[in-house]
C-alpha cells in the first residue's frame, strides 16, 4: 500500500486508489503520513483537526476518527502508542518522502559530476507531484507547517532542474517553462535569471535583455528593491555578448575528438568549477600520470564550454619536442592569436606579460596550456581577465601555482576502458568478444593512450580478434612493444617524462622495476636504492607523473604507486641500463625478511626461535605488548600488497630462501585478518620454492602453516595430509620440537574431525613434549587445546596464567574465550560474562576484528543463556557484520544461528527463519554437518512456535 500527499491525499492499494471522505479524516491521516513510522501526539492530532480552539470531546472523537481511518488502511496500519497514534509503514511508502530521497540523490549525482543523471533523476521527482501539497486538506496546522515547506522544496528542485538543463544545452526546451515559472512566482530572482540565461543561450539576446527589465520592474514595484547580484551577472553575461567585437575571435583549442569517452567526473567538475561572467578568473590543472588522456579532456571540455567565452579560445603547447617551451616564445604566440600587430610584440619577458594582461583584461577567453613542466613557465601565461578559464595540463599537479585548483586525472575503470576500445575499435567486434575486451583493458590497466593503440590496432586489422591481441598483450616482456600505433606509443610516452629526470630520479625509478606491487613505502624504495634516502627522489618522480603519491596508509607511511605499464617501462630500463633485476630484488629481500620477521616475533610472542620466552608479569607487559602487537598488525596490514607481491619477485629472481622464509613469515598475521587468498597464494608460491631449493625444513613449515589455512576453511582431511607430510620431514631432520607443533596441529584437525580420543592422546603428547623441551609457548598452547577438549577449567587457567607470564594478550583472549564456554556450558553465567569481557577488552585494545567478533558471539550466547534476548540478538549482529566485512563463511554461520535464536526468543519467527536459512547457507558450503544438524534443531523450535503462534 502506497499514499500521496503531493496534491489531493490518496491512498493506492495495487490498481485501486481512494481518498478519505471527510475532512477531519484526511487531516489526521495526512499527520499521519508526514510523520510515517513515528508517534503523532494526541495534542499534535487535536491541533491538526481543530486549530487553537478544540472541543471538550476533542480525545474520544479523534479516536472515532481514527478507527474509522483504521477500516480504510487496514486495522493493523494504524497503531495506538502511548500517548498517540503510529501509522506502521515505511517512508518510502509516502510520495513527500521519496520525493525527498530522490532529490538528495540527484545531487549527489550532480555534485559527482553526472549531470545528465541528476537531471532525470529530479525530473522524476517532480513527477510525483499531482498538485499543491495537500491539496484537499483543510488545516491551518499542516498548511503551515507542512505544505508550504513542501511547496518550497518542489520549486527549489524545479529551480535546480532547469540549472542542469542549461548546463547540458537544454535552453530551448526550458524557455516555455521558465516563463511559466515567473508567471506564477514573480518575485523569484532565481527563475528569472534562469530565463535570461535561457533565452540568451538560445541566442535571443533582444528577448534576454527584455525579461531583465520586466523582473526589475516587478522587483521594484512590489519590493522596492533593486536586482539581486544573480539577476544582474544574466544581464552582465548578455551585455558582454552584445557588446563584444565583431573582428575574428581566436578559435585555437585542437579539434575534438570524435570517439572520446567517459570521463564524465572531471568534466562535470570543470563545468561546476567555470567562472561566472564578470567573476574571478579561474585557473584549473588537470594533473596524471603519462598517457591519462589529460589534453584530450581539455580539448573536450574547451569545445563544450566554448559558447561561454565570447571572446575566443587560446591554445599553447608549453613541451616543445624534449624540452619545454619557453614563457617568452609562448607569450609571442598568444598575442598575435591576440590580434597584436606584426613588430609590435616587445622583446622583453616582463614587457610581453604586461602586454598579455592588458589584452586579455577586457576579454573573456579560455586558454589551454598544455603539458605543463612547471609553475614558473605557467604564472606568465594566465589570463588575468574577469570571466576568463584557464584550463593547464601537466604531469605535476603544480602545487606552487597561486589561485589554482587541481583534479588528478586517473585510469578508467573496467568499464569505461571497454567503451573506450568499443568506440576506437568498432562495437560491433567488442560485442562479439566481451571476455577478451575486458582483458585487454586490464592489460591496458585502463590507460587512455594504451586503449587507444590498441583499439587503432585493431581497426587497422579487421582479420585480428580481440582474442589474438589479448594474446599478445599479455606476454609483459612484450607489451610496450605491442602498445605502438604509427606515432602513438606508449613507451615514447613514458621516455618523454623519463629522460627529463636527474640522473639519481632516473636510477631510482629503474630500481623499483624490479618490484611488481602496487605501490612502495620510503623504505622499501630506500631499500631498492641501495640504503640511501629517497624522500625528495620520490616526490620529485610524483612531481613528473610517473609515480602516485597515495597519502599515509594505516602505519603513518606515504605510499607511492604507478602505472602497470610505467612499470614494465621501468623494468626495461633497469635491464638495459644495469643488467639483471635479481641484485636489486637481493637487497630488497634483506630488509623485508629482517622486517618482516619482527613484525612476526611481535604476533607470536615467545614462538621458540624468536629470543622473547622470558616469562614476564602481565602488569610488566601489557601495555608495552600492546602497543607493539597493534603496531605490527598495522604495518604489515599497510604492506600486505607489496609484500605478497614480493614473494612472487623472490622466487622469479631465483631468491628461493628469500620466497618461501618472506611467505612462511606472513602466514599469522594471514591468519588473524582471514587474508585466506593471499594465504594461498604465497603459500603455494613458497612451498615451490623451499621445493627447488631443496629446502625441506622451510617445505615442512609451510606445509604446516597449509594445513593451518586448510583447518580455519574446514578442509580437515587436507589438513591432516599436509600434517602428516610436515612430521615426516620434522622427524627426518630430527627437529623435535617442531614435531611436537605439527603433532600440536594435528591434534586440533583430530579434534575437529570429531575424534576426540586419538586427539586427546595426541595433544598430551605434545604437552609432555614441550614441557620437556622447556617450550614455553607450546605449553600454553597444548593445556589449551587439552583444557577446550577436555572442558577442563583448571587447565585452562593454567594456560591462562601461562599466557599472561609470557606476555602473550592474543593467548590470553583466546584462553579466556575457551573459559568463557566452560562457565557457559555449566550455567556459570556471571563467570562467563566476566572472562568473554575481559577477553573482549583485550581483542580490542590489539585491533584484532575477527577475534573481537567471536568475542563478541560468545556474549551474545551469554545474554540468551541469561534471558536477555534484546541483547543476544543486538551483540550477535554486531558480531556478523564483522564476519561479513572479513568473508569469514564459519563465524557468518555461527553468528547466523546466534542470531537466529535471539529472534525467536523475541518471538519474531521470520527473523529466527532468515537467520536459519543463513547459517544452512553456509555450513552446507563448509560441508560442516555438525552446524547443519544445529541449524535443523533450532529450525524445528521455530516451527513449533510458528505453529503455536498461528
Amino acid at each position: 500500500m502506497r499514499f500521496g500527499v503531493l496534491g489531493p491525499i490518496q491512498i493506492l492499494d495495487g490498481d485501486r486508489i481512494t481518498a478519505p471522505g471527510p475532512a477531519k479524516h484526511r487531516a489526521i491521516l495526512a499527520a499521519l503520513l508526514m510523520r510515517a513510522g513515528q508517534v503523532v501526539t494526541l495534542d499534535r492530532l487535536t491541533a491538526v483537526v481543530w486549530g487553537e480552539d478544540p472541543p471538550v470531546s476533542a480525545e474520544p472523537v479523534l479516536r472515532v476518527y481514527v478507527s474509522a481511518l483504521r477500516r480504510l488502511v487496514g486495522a493493523e496500519t494504524i497503531r495506538t502508542v502511548p500517548g498517540g497514534y503510529l501509522i506502521a509503514i515505511t517512508p518510502d511508502q509516502v510520495d513527500a518522502h521519496r520525493f525527498d530521497r530522490m532529490v538528495e540523490r540527484a545531487r549527489r549525482a550532480r555534485d559527482a559530476g553526472r549531470t545528465a543523471e541528476a537531471a532525470d533523476e529530479l525530473r522524476a521527482a517532480l513527477a510525483l507531484w499531482r498538485g499543491p501539497a495537500l491539496a484537499d486538506v483543510d488545516s491551518g496546522e499542516l498548511r503551515r507547517t507542512q505544505a508550504v515547506r513542501l511547496e518550497e522544496l518542489r520549486l527549489g528542485a524545479t529551480e535546480e532542474r532547469i540549472d542542469l538543463d542549461l548546463a547540458l544545452g537544454r535552453h530551448g526546451e526550458v524557455v516555455g517553462e521558465l516563463r511559466a515559472l515567473v508567471a506564477a512566482y514573480p518575485l523569484r530572482e532565481r527563475a528569472w535569471g534562469q530565463l535570461i540565461l535561457a533565452l540568451y543561450q538560445a541566442g535571443r539576446r533582444s528577448e534576454a535583455l527584455a525579461a531583465y527589465q520586466d523582473a526589475r520592474r516587478v522587483l521594484v514595484e512590489e519590493l522596492g528593491l533593486e536586482p539581486g547580484p544573480e539577476l544582474r551577472a544574466a544581464h552582465d553575461k548578455v551585455l558582454a555578448g552584445q557588446v563584444r567585437e565583431r573582428g575574428a575571435v581566436p578559435q585555437e583549442t585542437p579539434p575534438d575528438i570524435a570517439d572520446f569517452t567517459g570521463r564524465e567526473e572531471v568534466l562535470g567538475w570543470i563545468v561546476r568549477q567555470a567562472p561566472a561572467a564578470g567573476g574571478a578568473p579561474v585557473h584549473l590543472v588537470l594533473h596524471g600520470p603519462a598517457g591519462s588522456g589529460k589534453s584530450a579532456v581539455a580539448v573536450h571540455a574547451a569545445t563544450l564550454l566554448g559558447a561561454e567565452f565570447p571572446d575566443g579560445r587560446l591554445y599553447a603547447a608549453l613541451r616543445a619536442g624534449n624540452r619545454p617551451a619557453g614563457a617568452g616564445a609562448v607569450l609571442e604566440d598568444l598575442l598575435r592569436s591576440l590580434g597584436c600587430p606584426e613588430g609590435a610584440v616587445p622583446t622583453g619577458l616582463d614587457d610581453r606579460v604586461r602586454l598579455y594582461r592588458s589584452m586579455v583584461a577586457s576579454r573573456r577567453l579560455l586558454v589551454v596550456l598544455d603539458d605543463a613542466v612547471g609553475e614558473s613557465q605557467v604564472r606568465p601565461l594566465l589570463p588575468t581577465g574577469p570571466g576568463c578559464l584557464t584550463l593547464v595540463t601537466s604531469r605535476s599537479p603544480l602545487y606552487g601555482l597561486e589561485a589554482s585548483r587541481a583534479f588528478e586525472l586517473g585510469v578508467l575503470d573496467t568499464a569505461g576502458s571497454v567503451a573506450m576500445l568499443a568506440r576506437v575499435a568498432g562495437e560491433p567486434r567488442v560485442r562479439a568478444e566481451p571476455q577478451a575486451a575486458r582483458r585487454i583493458a586490464e592489460l591496458c590497466g585502463g590507460l587512455p593512450l594504451a586503449l587507444r593503440i590498441a583499439g587503432s590496432r585493431l581497426a587497422r586489422r579487421p582479420g585480428w580478434t580481440l582474442e589474438h591481441l589479448a594474446v599478445r598483450l599479455g606476454d609483459e616482456r612484450g607489451r610496450l612493444d605491442e602498445l605502438t600505433a604509427g606515432d602513438l606509443a606508449v613507451r615514447s610516452s613514458l621516455g618523454l617524462g623519463y629522460r627529463g629526470l636527474a640522473e639519481e630520479e632516473q636510477r631510482l625509478l629503474r630500481r623499483l622495476g624490479a618490484l611488481s606491487g602496487p605501490d612502495v613505502a620510503p623504505w622499501a624504495a630506500a631499500a631498492a636504492f641501495g640504503g640511501l634516502r629517497v624522500d625528495r627522489a620520490l616526490e620529485e618522480l610524483a612531481g613528473a607523473g610517473l609515480l602516485q603519491a597515495r597519502g599515509l596508509d594505516d602505519a603513518g607511511q606515504e605510499r607511492y604507486g604507478w602505472h602497470d605499464l610505467t612499470r614494465l617501462y621501468a623494468a626495461e630500463r633497469l635491464v638495459e641500463e644495469e643488467g639483471t633485476a635479481a641484485r636489486v630484488l637481493a637487497v630488497v629481500a634483506r630488509e623485508v625478511l629482517e622486517r618482516v620477521r619482527r613484525a612476526r616475533v611481535l604476533l607470536l610472542p615467545a614462538e621458540p626461535g624468536t629470543g622473547r620466552t622470558l616469562a614476564r608479569t602481565a602488569e610488566q607487559s601489557l601495555a608495552m605488548e600492546t602497543t607493539h602487537l597493534r603496531e605490527s598488525a598495522r604495518w604489515l596490514g599497510a604492506e600486505r600488497g607489496f609484500l605478497v607481491a614480493a614473494v612472487a619477485d623472490f622466487h622469479r629472481a631465483g631468491l628461493a630462501e628469500a620466497a618461501w622464509r618472506l611467505a612462511f613469515y606472513l602466514t599469522p598475521f594471514f591468519e588473524l585478518r582471514a587474508h585466506h587468498e593471499d594465504w594461498h597464494a604465497t603459500n603455494r608460491i613458497g612451498l615451490e620454492a623451499a621445493r627447488l631449493a631443496g629446502h625441506r625444513h622451510g617445505e615442512a613449515l609451510l606445509l604446516r602453516a597449509l594445513a593451518d589455512l586448510y583447518r580455519i576453511e574446514g578442509r580437515l582431511d587436507d589438513a591432516a595430509r599436509a600434517l602428516q607430510a610436515a612430521l615426516s620431514h620434522f622427524r627426518d631432520l630430527a627437529d623435535r620440537s617442531e614435531e611436537a607443533r605439527a603433532r600440536y596441529r594435528l591434534g586440533l584437525v583430530l579434534l575437529a574431525q570429531g575424534r576426540s580420543a586419538e586427539a586427546e592422546r595426541c595433544l598430551a603428547e605434545c604437552l609432555a613434549e614441550f614441557e620437556s623441551a622447556g617450550d614455553a609457548r607450546g605449553r600454553a598452547d597444548a593445556l589449551r587445546g587439552l583444557g577446550s577438549l577436555r572442558r577442563a577449567e583448571d587447565l585452562l587457567t593454567v594456560s591462562l596464567d601461562a599466557y599472561r607470564d609470557l606476555g602473550d594478550p592474543r593467548g590470553e583472549a583466546a584462553a579466556l574465550r575457551e573459559l568463557a564456554l566452560v562457565h557457559l556450558e555449566r550455567r556459570r553465567v556471571p563467570a562467563a560474562r566476566d572472562c568473554a569481557e575481559r577477553g573482549l577488552r583485550i581483542d580490542r585494545r590489539l585491533g584484532d576484528r575477527l577475534p573481537e567478533a567471536s568475542g563478541l558471539l560468545l556474549l551474545a550466547r551469554v545474554a540468551h543463556a541469561d534471558g536477555v534476548p534484546e541483547a543476544a540478538r543486538a551483540t550477535a549482529e554486531e558480531a556478523l557484520a564483522i564476519f561479513k566485512e572479513y568473508g569469514d563463511r564459519r563465524g557468518i554461520a555461527r553468528a547466523s544461528l546466534v542470531l537466529a535464536a535471539a529472534h525467536l526468543d523475541l518471538d519474531e519467527i521470520d527473523g529466527a527463519f532468515a537467520g536459519i536459512a543463513a547459517a544452512v547457507t553456509e555450513f552446507d558450503a563448509l560441508g560442516d554437518r555438525r552446524g547443519l544438524a544445529e541449524a535443523e534443531e533450532l529450525a524445528r523450535e521455530a516451527r513449533r512456535r510458528r505453529g503455536l503462534w498461528l
